[in-house]
């Protein structure tokens, strides 16, 4: 089974009310890959970093198996940067810079090898870029998932109109979903967004696990969750009787 994952890799600056870092590892292609490398026979990469990306994060990923033949390294560039500060609840955040650097002129090539893949994660960064992805396979995948984010939709809402056309499956937060749909209601969101292109739509809701959406259908991926939620309910409603 091979997955070839396409996104970023990237350094972050992270705030949240628990710590600060200034610089640490990022990218969607990143941590996709890596987790992928645990799950496929083959785990695939096509990205773009500048010179200043630490060869030590390199070997984090080829030591794990992941194929870093289509990864793009530009001698006289900066890797793609973001900063952003996440609130209380760990899910929502604001984002407070986007250097696209290397990412901005990236012209992704899919290697021959790289081609034949069953599965295909179009991870967050430039929907164009993803759609140059996609156009570039001779068969289409068995399972095609984007990953996008409000900076997309609020620069490259066409090119993200064209992209969502073409996927599978569609991965967003909440708040993403309602500033992609224009609806508070997750389910009219997700009503709305599956009319642009996905036949699946998984919204993202932090601690509180995520949605699946199929059709008009829905499935709370937060069972446990819920389950543990009614026994704690039936306790305290036991506990208010017997006192």
């Amino acid at each position: 089974m091979s997955l070839l994952t396409v996104g970023t890799m990237a350094y972050d600056a992270l705030e949240t009310p628990f710590g600060k870092t200034d610089r640490i590892l990022g990218g969607a292609a990143t941590y996709i890959a890596l987790s992928a490398s645990y799950h496929v026979d083959k785990s695939n990469v096509v990205s773009v970093v500048g010179a200043d990306f630490e060869q030590q994060h390199l070997d984090l990923l080829s030591g794990k198996g992941v194929d870093l033949e289509g990864v793009q390294i530009i001698p006289d560039g900066k890797t793609f940067f973001w900063k952003g500060k996440y609130h209380t609840d760990m899910n929502s955040r604001d984002t407070l810079d986007t250097q696209l650097n290397v990412l901005e002129t990236f012209n992704p090539i899919v290697p021959e090898g790289f081609k034949d893949c069953k599965y295909l994660m179009l991870g967050n960064l430039m929907p164009s870029i993803q759609q140059k992805v996609l156009d570039q396979l001779p068969t289409r995948p068995k399972l095609v998932v984007l990953d996008t984010m409000n900076f997309w939709m609020d620069h490259f809402w066409d090119d993200l109109m064209v992209a969502l056309k073409g996927v599978d499956v569609l991965t967003i937060n909440d708040e993403e979903a309602r500033q992609l749909s224009e609806e508070y209601s997750l389910v009219k969101a997700a009503q709305k967004i599956m009319t642009m292109g996905p036949k699946y739509l998984i919204i993202k809701k932090g601690e509180h696990g995520a949605l699946l959406f199929h059709e008009i259908k829905y499935s709370v991926l937060l069972r446990f969750l819920w389950l543990r939620f009614l026994i704690l309910q039936a306790l305290v409603i036991r506990l208010q009787e017997d006192s």
